[in-house]
């Protein structure tokens, strides 16, 4: 698919959250955008961030619709008590599910 009808699909069909590392950091800090499916409830969404920012087979960082922008060229994997940005929503990862911030 050339770059411009993958921008319009992704324009129409997708969203872009945000994934924020605090668990384990001094300070919070966005490590990656993820596209995800825009018809996805709130929490599906994070599931699906959550999903492909952990390293299961390959790094995480080289998934399909994540843009990495850590800081460092390496990252750990989403965990719990850190965050996705769902629109001006944001969740927290808890030991089960999300509590929305």
């Amino acid at each position: 698919m050339n770059d411009a009808l993958m921008k319009e699909y992704e324009k129409t069909f997708m969203e872009k959250v945000a994934v924020i590392h605090a668990a384990f950091d001094e300070k919070p800090h966005t490590v990656a955008f993820v596209m995800v499916d825009k018809n996805l409830s709130d929490l599906e969404k994070c599931e699906e961030a959550f999903m492909k920012t952990n390293t299961i087979e390959d790094a995480w960082w080289v998934n399909d619709g994540v843009e990495y922008v850590g800081s460092e060229p390496t990252c750990r994997s989403t965990s719990t008590d850190d965050f996705v940005l769902v629109g001006n929503t944001k969740y927290k990862c808890s030991r089960i599910g999300w509590e929305k911030v």
